[in-house]
């Protein structure tokens, strides 16, 4: 243990590498996250004919799907698609708006609605993902804390902790198409179906393109994490 001990404080050179790429993400995400918090706060003055529950039940319907239940959820940008019970969840500051914003949220989620209808692969492939990543979220931390504490007697146990971590970093990518194409969906039918119009289109664009955005950042980050338990399991003998 106390060489496991003197391993760790061999690896302070990767460790600041590392904290320096961490520390940078997450100022990023930081600023990604305030920018949609501003766009969001300001596209939701923008006025629209439709509320968001009706702008989802008419997306819905237009692309043929009637057994999808549009709810109000709790919170702020709590929006999602539950592919499980086929519902559009949207957070009430969406549901009950009639403004630019509301309508590319519900847009979106709907998109999700009409890939999970379309059969679209990446959200296939992500949907398969979700117990595997799920039953990996659970318990890797705590492997990959004792995977280097006992690297040098022990290193099949990081790599477990690695392999689990890697479930999360492929989901992370994966999420990344399946978002794009739900916002792509969305975009052309908004004004497909004169949504929106010439004036505040650009807002509804600029509102999802912020919000895709946080999940690029949030699989950098992934990939990050995932290559400095690389790192240290790869010089376990220094």
């Amino acid at each position: 243990m106390i060489h496991s001990l003197i391993h760790l404080a061999g690896t302070a050179t990767y460790d600041f590498t590392y904290l320096f790429i961490f520390l940078g993400i997450a100022l990023v995400s930081y600023m990604i996250q305030a920018n949609l918090k501003s766009k969001f706060d300001k596209f939701s003055k923008i006025p629209i004919g439709m509320t968001g529950r009706d702008v989802a039940i008419k997306m819905l319907h237009d692309n043929g799907i009637y057994d999808v239940k549009v709810t109000s959820t709790p919170g702020m940008l709590t929006d999602h698609y539950n592919p499980v019970n086929k519902t559009v969840n949207l957070s009430e500051g969406v549901y009950n708006s009639a403004s630019v914003a509301a309508a590319a949220v519900a847009a979106h989620e709907c998109g999700h609605a009409v890939q999970h209808a379309r059969a679209y692969a990446p959200l296939k492939m992500r949907s398969a993902l979700v117990p595997i990543v799920s039953f990996s979220s659970n318990i890797m931390m705590w492997i990959l804390l004792i995977g280097i504490l006992t690297v040098e007697v022990c290193p099949e146990l990081l790599l477990t902790g690695i392999i689990l971590f890697a479930t999360t970093t492929i989901f992370s990518f994966i999420t990344l198409p399946v978002e794009i194409d739900a916002s792509r969906r969305a975009l052309v039918w908004l004004q497909g179906a004169g949504i929106t119009n010439s004036g505040n289109h650009k807002y509804a664009s600029s509102a999802l393109r912020s919000a895709a955005y946080t999940y690029v950042i949030a699989a950098l980050s992934s990939l990050a994490t995932l290559l400095y338990y690389v790192m240290i399991y790869m010089n376990r003998r220094d």
